[in-house]
């Protein structure tokens, strides 16, 4: 049995908040610890364009924003809509292996939102054009649309343009995303914008020797499989219910993939008595293994890849974090649980950081410190304000 406890353990030194990877001053080393990182977390939750470098920040002793806006721009890592249909950051190996695995989250999410204005369409020719055109020059949804309606003018613009987001694997180009630049969300073909890079044999859920992370049973041979995403996830979030792969994923039928992996993996029971699954010689600290304050990031996976998020939240708290417009906001995690957010502020010359705690923490003090350490990274040319109060 592992206890809630056990499980937040387990979960913090999976996504390397326990004790943070730090960068080698090597460029190139410097490179590739970044890129094993994101792969490692099978990819960032990046819907809002920022939030991936305050994750990776969280994570790596020394990580500046130039690390990950070099990898944007020079197409090592990309942003495309994969899990749960919402746009994550990938390295580049990774993009298209796991895109044509979550196809079918993508394509029961064009149905629900848009399958009666998409009738009589046929989805091959859609896919066509609207690859011919992204390909031809990166578009925005909006021209995009416009560009499809020319040929389906019976049908909607944003229907035409969403059904090519589902059926063609679209990635947003730089500058979009791009640290202290600015662009419209702009998109071409993986496939046109990686290049022989798509090609990439997909990594393993093995680690490469001297970082922390867990390593695991071999990938399974060939193409990647259902059982190697189910082995991804289980490296960075086990363990896990097959119900908990699913709420990540969205893809449904797992458990049987899960059934197959049996024999390759340990498995245990939560409180409650529900059988958790895992890599057999991932990391499990224990309880007692100390947690240091942290800031995470809006949208971070570490709250997003359970149907249980209990091993992280007090169900009490949960709803705390949910706004009128969807924002899921930045968190603070004091002895490894959520126990406030956070908001960052920015005019030209200040940087404002305020923060929620839901009670009184003796560790206030620890999370000023945090707190200036994220404004050192975000801010260093601003002057800098640290305020405790109610979130806006």
């Amino acid at each position: 049995m592992l206890s809630q406890r056990a499980l937040n353990r387990a979960l913090l030194n999976r996504q390397r908040l326990l004790d943070r990877v730090d960068l080698p001053d090597e460029a190139d080393r410097r490179r590739a610890v970044v890129i094993e990182t994101i792969e490692h977390l099978v990819g960032l939750q990046a819907q809002a364009p920022f939030p991936p470098y305050y994750g990776l920040w969280s994570r790596l002793g020394g990580f500046r924003p130039e690390d990950l806006a070099a990898l944007l721009t020079d197409r090592s890592v990309v942003r495309i809509a994969l899990m749960r249909g919402t746009i994550h950051l990938v390295s580049a190996r990774d993009c298209l292996p796991l895109r044509r695995l979550l196809q079918p989250v993508l394509d029961r999410g064009l149905r629900g939102s848009f399958g009666k204005r998409l009738a009589g369409v046929d989805p091959a020719a859609v896919a066509a054009a609207g690859r011919e055109l992204v390909e031809s020059e990166p578009m925005t949804f909006s021209q995009l649309g416009e560009a499809l309606a020319g040929r389906w003018p019976d049908h909607s613009p944003a229907a035409l343009a969403q059904a090519v987001r589902a059926y063609v694997p679209l990635v947003q180009v730089p500058p979009r995303a791009v640290w202290g630049r600015a662009g419209q969300s702009l998109h071409t073909s993986a496939e046109h914008w990686l290049g022989p890079a798509a090609a990439a044999d997909p990594p393993g859920p093995e680690t490469p020797a001297g970082l922390k992370a867990p390593p695991g049973p071999e990938a399974p041979a060939g193409p990647a499989t259902l059982a190697w995403l189910v082995m991804r996830y289980l490296g960075a979030f086990g363990p896990a219910t097959a119900r908990d792969v699913a709420a990540w994923s969205g893809l449904t039928g797992l458990r049987a993939v899960l059934e197959e992996l049996r024999p390759l993996l340990v498995t245990f029971r939560d409180e409650q008595g529900t059988e958790l699954f895992d890599l057999p010689s991932a990391p499990r600290p224990g309880e007692a293994a100390p947690a240091p304050v942290r800031l995470t990031a809006e949208f971070d996976n570490l709250l997003l890849a359970h149907a249980d998020r209990s091993r992280m939240v007090h169900p009490a708290y949960l709803k705390r974090f949910y706004t009128i417009n969807g924002i899921f906001p930045g968190s603070v995690l004091i002895d490894g649980f959520v126990a406030g957010m956070w908001r960052l502020a920015r005019t030209k010359s200040t940087a404002t950081l305020t923060i929620e705690l839901f009670g009184s923490a003796r560790e206030r003090g620890q999370v000023a410190q945090e707190a200036e350490r994220m404004l050192a990274f975000c801010a260093a040319g601003a002057s800098h304000d640290i305020r405790f109060g109610p979130v806006a």
